[in-house]
């Protein structure tokens, strides 16, 4: 050997013309059986000779770069391994390939020690010269066990896990055994590969060589259980561990966390505190933090805060990005300010943080000013961007974004993809749509599940039905996912299809496997069967709930009490309430709404008495619920509203937004105060939106006051001229002033821009079946019988003292077209037919999908009269409740 060396150092051309065309190895290719064979631990040594020596030139190499050496070099003298080990750290240190070059030089020039070639792959690999470690590999005489763990975790942190696999493989097949940190490497290429069979494989071979009783290779397997979300095998494996370090009690209580189990993680970390020798490092903390963070755990965080102070975390990188994320979910703006004001150092996490945060509080403008000063970005940070326009609803802003980001050519994610799909849904624009639609075929990302749902989301938000069914019906019923098929039928609900999201749910029910139906799909079963109005299957969901012990989930519960609220009966909802093992601040808020949509205002405030005597925080959601149902209250109790206004941010640290403003303006306007309500718009500390100014608008709508209206329809024009909404506001308006030529220009440029408006439309359950109608509608099979009930109560609302109100008809047309008009609304159509059709005693039940106009809402009052009859209407605005000439909402709706 000492011979080869010589004639290698000495004859630098023969050596370079001897290995100018290596023999690389070929990687064996492997099959399941060919796994299980090599993780054997009985396996017999196939081979014991060593692989043919392949050798380097010299590498050119310059010292010159380190001049200030722990030692003077003397060229007459050799380098010790010390001192090549040495330089070998420093070279990865400096990222200096130049060196690690030298280094190998000098190695070359002396008899061959594996452990400074060892030394050598670790070096290239961590300069990321993959193929130099593996001609450094190939030329090893005798690679032993250090070696071949070398080549193994260099290549399963260089994404070539199949390539460690056969070096494994290799391994075995040279009669070496594993040692502890193998399996660590092995078990890095099962996480990277989320291979949880070999995973299992592996973990069965350390448990029969004894490794498993190795601290870091018992970490190391439950890093691949998290991984693969196996958490009963973390905390199994976690419990029988002899012995553990502060990282085994990382990865469990990390494991819970991200399995939602908070109040799991809380006892582990003092279980952990418990154990004298352990002491938590930033990484306990900031796990701990993260889930306070997510379940809302306000007190629990901040103590954590005060004991990160107090054992000299607090300064940690990673425990303030977590505190900071903590503070935007369960803390105010002040506090996120003030930990990123201190912070000397931040990385992009911190901003990307920052911009998450202030977008949760509404501050977009805040959180462009983060993303402007940020000294590097990322597709991260623009992800958070755009995410957060859409929370806002700032549907525009995300596509004007996303349009810069492919600029700027940053890497397109299916996060990215997914938060534009949304985009689009929210600004309706068919046009965009179809824009957006084809560049995510373009770019071949239209196989994921995720995006596949998200652009059947979007196509149904943008009217694009028969897309939308094109994408659903790509594959068979029982192959699409629940999540594929939950967006498909709340496509359906939610452009008032009411037959076909019915029919689907009921086909899915007959073709599908129950085990399809987990807490997510039957939530949004239920949210579809309210919003349809559909007691009856929403109930038949409710107790598969029950069946399969779902309701132990708070999200279903949640659905269960908004199925019954949305349905009318608050008396079930409450039960179903008191039942559940469990509520969150989201329980409150179903109970809340569903008061609100009732028009109990009264019951609602009590809710909310009992929630302060409970001491429960309300968030932003509770409080425009509580505002809201000052609009219901059997009297007038505006100053109590004005109190609870006011107390939002000195006692809830709520910082009042447009919503709240828009419920407080909609409450003045309720109870006749318009003078006052417009008055508090334009002292807001901030711009008021058209939302809030719309509030306004209704309220003139209920009190006739056409100048404060007037005024607000300008500020509604001015500030969304490209909204869909504001296109037929600005139609109506010029057809209720007689402008009929500007209503019609008005309506070609919405057919020019695929803009749309909703059709109203209204229906009836009747014997598990939708009965639904358009204005005019004629479709019916019963059409004959509902028009001539329809003719009888017309005739005899007359009679007693209905009058058509003709100021609803927004056509261009004579007066006795506009009140035979007014008669075929489809709210009429609806209660002619549920006349028919509802037993004596019972009240007729119509779900509408728009507003009902005043013209229905004052002939149904006189229906009850004529009729003996009670008619529960629900529309978007809640249930009006008509019985003997009067309706629930009081004519404010």
């Amino acid at each position: 050997m000492a011979a080869l060396i010589h004639h290698h150092c000495h004859h630098p051309a023969t050596a370079s013309a001897a290995i100018s065309s290596p023999s690389h190895r070929r990687l064996k290719p492997f099959t399941p059986s060919q796994v299980t064979s090599y993780l054997s631990p009985s396996k017999t040594p196939l081979s014991l000779s060593s692989p043919n020596p392949h050798f380097f030139p010299y590498p050119s190499f310059s010292l010159s770069k380190f001049s200030s050496t722990p030692k003077k070099l003397d060229n007459s003298q050799p380098l010790s391994n010390h001192e090549l080990s040495r330089l070998l750290k420093l070279s990865i240190e400096y990222a200096d390939i130049q060196l690690g070059k030298a280094v190998h030089a000098s190695v070359l020039k002396f008899e061959q020690d594996v452990r400074l070639f060892n030394s050598l792959i670790t070096s290239y690999f961590e300069l990321g010269k993959l193929t130099y470690a593996e001609r450094v590999f190939d030329s090893i005489l005798a690679p032993d066990v250090v070696s071949y763990t070398a080549m193994i975790s260099g290549l399963a942190k260089s994404n070539c896990e199949n390539e460690a696999l056969g070096f494994f493989f290799e391994m075995r097949d040279s009669g070496i055994e594993p040692n502890a940190y193998s399996f660590v490497a092995l078990l890095t290429v099962c996480m990277r590969l989320i291979d949880l069979r070999l995973g299992f494989q592996v973990h069965a071979l350390s448990i029969k060589t004894g490794h498993i009783n190795s601290t870091y290779v018992a970490n190391a397997v439950m890093g691949l259980y998290t991984k693969c979300s196996c958490l009963d095998y973390v905390v199994k494996l976690f419990d029988e561990m002899p012995e553990r370090d502060v990282t085994s009690w990382n990865t469990v209580i990390s494991c819970v966390v991200k399995d939602g189990m908070h109040e799991r993680a809380f006892q582990l970390f003092h279980r952990m505190l418990a154990v004298e020798s352990f002491r938590v490092d930033y990484f306990t903390l900031s796990s701990l933090v993260i889930s306070c963070a997510r379940c809302f755990a306000t007190k629990e965080g901040t103590a954590i805060h005060a004991y990160a102070l107090k054992i000299g975390y607090e300064a940690n990188l990673s425990v303030k990005n977590a505190l900071i994320e903590f503070y935007a979910k369960c803390g105010c703006v002040e506090d996120v300010e003030t930990l990123f004001n201190r912070m000397h150092v931040r990385d992009v996490y911190t901003w990307t943080e920052m911009i998450d945060a202030y977008m949760g509080f509404g501050n977009v403008d805040l959180a462009l000013e983060i993303f402007s000063k940020m000294p590097d970005r990322n597709c991260v940070t623009y992800n958070a961007l755009l995410a957060g326009f859409c929370q806002n609803g700032e549907g525009f802003r995300a596509l004007r974004w996303f349009c810069r980001m492919v600029e700027e050519g940053m890497e397109i994610s299916d996060f990215t993809l997914t938060s534009v799909l949304h985009a689009c849904g929210l600004v309706k624009d068919s046009k965009s749509s179809e824009q957006i639609h084809a560049f995510v075929l373009k770019i071949k990302s239209g196989t994921n599940n995720h995006i596949k749902a998200a652009l059947l989301d979007m196509c149904t938000r943008c009217g694009r039905m028969e897309d939308a069914e094109r994408i659903f019906h790509h594959s068979p019923l029982e192959q699409s996912s629940s999540i594929m098929l939950t967006t498909m039928i709340c496509g359906y609900a939610r452009n008032s299809e009411p037959e076909k999201a019915i029919s689907l749910i009921c086909q899915w029910l007959h073709q599908v496997h129950d085990d399809v139906m987990d807490e997510v799909t039957i939530a949004s079963i239920l949210g579809v069967c309210a919003d349809l109005g559909f007691r009856k299957l929403g109930e038949q969901f409710y107790c598969r709930a029950l069946k399969f012990s779902l309701l132990r989930d708070i999200g279903v519960g949640n659905a269960v009490i908004s199925m019954y609220s949305k349905c009318g009966d608050m008396e079930e909802a409450n039960k179903v309430f008191d039942k559940m093992p469990a509520h969150d601040i989201v329980s409150w808020n179903s109970l809340l709404a569903g008061y609100n949509i009732n028009r109990q205002g009264g019951k609602a405030l009590e809710v909310w008495k009992k929630m302060q005597r409970g001491k429960i925080e309300p968030d932003t959601v509770t409080c425009v619920l509580i505002i809201s149902a000052y609009r219901h209250t059997n009297s007038n109790l505006i100053e109590h509203c004005k109190d609870f206004f006011r107390s939002m941010k000195p006692v809830y640290n709520i910082e009042p937004n447009s919503d709240h403003y828009a419920c407080l303006v909609g409450v003045l306007g309720n109870w006749g105060l318009l003078e006052e309500a417009e008055e508090l718009i334009e002292n807001i500390p901030f711009e008021a939106n058209a939302s809030v100014w719309r509030s306004l608008l209704d309220s003139c709508g209920i009190h006739k006051n056409a100048i404060i209206g007037t005024r607000a329809v300008k500020k509604i024009l001015s500030m969304e001229p490209q909204d869909p909404s504001t296109y037929i506001l600005k139609s109506n308006l010029y057809s209720a002033s007689g402008r009929w030529n500007c209503s019609e220009l008005v309506r070609e440029e919405m057919k020019e821009r695929r803009f749309r408006k909703f059709p109203g439309r209204s229906w009836v359950i009747n014997q598990d079946e939708v009965h639904s109608f358009f204005a005019r509608d004629k479709s019916h099979p019963e059409s004959k019988d509902i028009y001539s009930v329809l003719d009888i109560l017309f005739m005899e609302c007359l009679r007693a003292g209905y009058k058509p109100d003709t100021s609803f008809v927004l056509h261009d047309v004579e007066e006795h077209q506009k009140v035979n008009f007014l008669l075929c609304h489809s709210a009429k159509l609806a209660v002619s037919f549920g006349l028919i059709t509802t037993r004596v005693g019972k009240p007729v039940r119509v779900v509408k999908n728009i507003h009902m106009c005043g013209d229905c809402h004052s002939f149904l009052k006189y229906v009850t009269v004529v009729t003996k009859r009670e008619i529960h209407v629900r529309d978007a605005s809640g249930f009006h409740c008509f019985a003997d000439g009067e309706c629930s909402c009081r004519d404010n709706w």
